[in-house]
């Protein structure tokens, strides 16, 4: 027997050839606890334990809008690109947001697109002073490559403009190895570190700045994919869909003032 501290969503640990291999709870596939756990198995093991609540949703670009489900996992840990509830399906990316409309079982998803960039935004509670920007981007990188164990490469930048802080992570899939935690996997965990539900067992995440704690009072994340999203006008919000005919009108009033001006 051993303990999965990089997993407390599994079951059933043993320890082979030095390596401690345990069962993700909701899939029974075997997850190595010497690396992180991928985010569908997690998302999996989750929905194992609760039938209510839902999971924190992103806001922009790819927004997921569909809170916790029950994803179908590749046996190596990957989305399925195509996830169903019922007879209603849907194509997703690695990350597990859904990027097309909602269709019946008859939809293809030809592919898995990747999520190469990955922007974690977050809001720290309100201080007496600006948080000192060198201390704070330096346990940052730290922290995410040797809590998260992401390589320095795919941190593309920490920016801080109080009271806001930006981290992306950038890998395209030219540049991921089989070696490298994919960023996925790596926002999931830091997500989870940062609202106090660690996957971590017994190893809560001190965000710790020259030795002051450091409170979020919110915190959302983006994705952006290689290959542009799939949706339909009619997923579109009324305030997008407002914002493009305004656009629209403001192109055909130039115009059409550039024809009167040269008549």
């Amino acid at each position: 027997a051993c303990a999965c501290t990089k997993n407390k969503r599994v079951s059933n640990c043993v320890l082979l050839n030095g390596v401690c291999r345990c069962s993700s709870i909701g899939s029974s596939v075997s997850v190595s606890c010497d690396t992180l756990t991928s985010k569908c198995l997690l998302m999996k093991a989750e929905m194992a334990n609760t039938k209510s609540g839902r999971r924190e949703k992103p806001k922009d670009a790819l927004q997921d809008t569909d809170g916790l489900y029950d994803p179908e996992c590749e046996n190596n840990g990957l989305f399925k690109a195509k996830q169903c509830n019922g007879t209603t399906c849907w194509c997703v990316n690695t990350a597990g947001v859904r990027r097309t409309d909602k269709h019946d079982t008859d939809l293809k998803c030809n592919q898995l697109v990747r999520t190469w960039w990955i922007i974690i935004e977050m809001k720290h509670a309100e201080r007496k002073s600006p948080l000192n920007t060198e201390s704070l981007v330096k346990f940052l990188k730290e922290t995410i490559s040797s809590r998260y164990m992401l390589d320095g490469r795919f941190i593309s930048g920490v920016v801080y403009e109080n009271p806001i802080i930006t981290i992306d992570l950038k890998q395209n899939s030219s540049d991921k190895t089989s070696a490298d935690v994919d960023i996925a996997d790596v926002a999931y965990y830091f997500e989870k570190d940062v609202k106090s539900d660690s996957i971590f067992l017994n190893n809560p995440l001190n965000m710790s700045i020259d030795n002051e704690v450091l409170n979020f009072e919110s915190m959302m994340v983006y994705y952006v994919d290689e290959v542009p999203p799939e949706f339909s006008m009619k997923s579109l919000t009324a305030g997008v869909i407002a914002i493009i005919v305004i656009i629209v009108l403001a192109v055909v009033a130039g115009i059409v003032a550039l024809v009167s001006s040269k008549k």
